[in-house]
């Protein structure tokens, strides 16, 4: 029997949401994973992504990584709260998630890991269309 799982790495995957408007303009639905060692995904987060008055045409894929990687946290401070506290709260919030299913990891350990953005055929193929 292998030893304990552990992750490799983050995963965030996005593409065009299902439910904006046909309108030419930027909607972006994210899903983040942890990707452990044996290949199998397990999610973090489901409900991210992002709006914008930009239009596909306007919108290039560097952009859109970058976004991505940006709307899965950590978020800006709460009021009251400094930088630090808050992405102390998301990195222990994503490996409370993963102790959840079994896999133990420091939240710093998390931190460090590398990110990936993968962007699906949808969205590749409206942004190639601009």
């Amino acid at each position: 029997m292998g030893g304990p799982l552990t992750v490799e790495r983050l995963l965030t995957t996005a593409d065009v949401e299902d439910r904006a408007p046909d309108d030419g303009r930027v909607s972006v639905r994210a899903r983040h994973d942890a990707v452990l060692t044996d290949g199998r995904r397990l999610l973090l987060l489901d409900d991210r992504g992002w709006a914008s008055s930009a239009t596909w045409t306007a919108t290039s894929v560097a952009e859109v990584e970058e976004t991505a990687r940006m709307v899965v946290g950590p978020d800006e401070p709460a009021e009251g709260r400094t930088w630090k506290e808050s992405q102390a709260g998301h990195w222990a919030y994503l490996a409370r998630r993963l102790h959840g299913h079994g896999v133990r990891v420091d939240p710093g350990e998390l931190r460090r890991l590398p990110h990936d953005v993968v962007l699906g055929d949808r969205l590749r193929a409206r942004i190639a269309r601009g």
